[in-house]
């Protein structure tokens, strides 16, 4: 194998792999809200979002339209953008280490700063797109 093909196949299946493995985050939070309507309402209802028992609909749809067109690589850059909003929003809402509990301080920044990863992920496949193993391929 050449450098050149190389280069090429990592071209193809990296960004894949990372579109793979993001998209299962939404899609499961999704299904699990989904499987359990009442109680991710009520979470969203501690947490102060208002309208807690709309927004759940619009938080399932968004993951599962998120992770559906992040897998298939159809309107990936879209999907991306999307997404890290939605993750800035829940790292603000969902994550207040700041300014919870002290004893779930280390917990709550843990997940404060995966929520951050998850959105350095998804910028990258904003700006660079979903490479070629997608139905946007370049």
């Amino acid at each position: 194998m050449n450098e050149s093909s190389g280069a090429s196949r990592a071209a193809t299946l990296l960004p894949l792999l990372a579109r793979l493995l993001i998209a299962p985050l939404f899609l499961v939070s999704a299904l699990r809200s989904l499987y359990a309507v009442a109680g991710t309402a009520a979470y969203l209802a501690r947490l102060g979002v208002p309208m807690p028992g709309i927004m759940v609909w619009g938080v399932i749809l968004v993951e599962i339209v998120g992770a559906l067109m992040l897998i298939f690589g159809w309107q990936t850059r879209l999907a991306a953008w999307v997404l890290a909003a939605f993750v800035i929003v829940a790292a603000l809402v969902g994550h207040r280490f700041w300014s919870g509990d002290p004893a779930q301080y280390v917990n709550q920044l843990n997940h404060f700063l995966k929520n951050l990863a998850i959105i350095g992920g998804l910028l990258l496949l904003a700006v660079h797109g979903p490479g070629r193993a997608a139905l946007d391929r370049p």
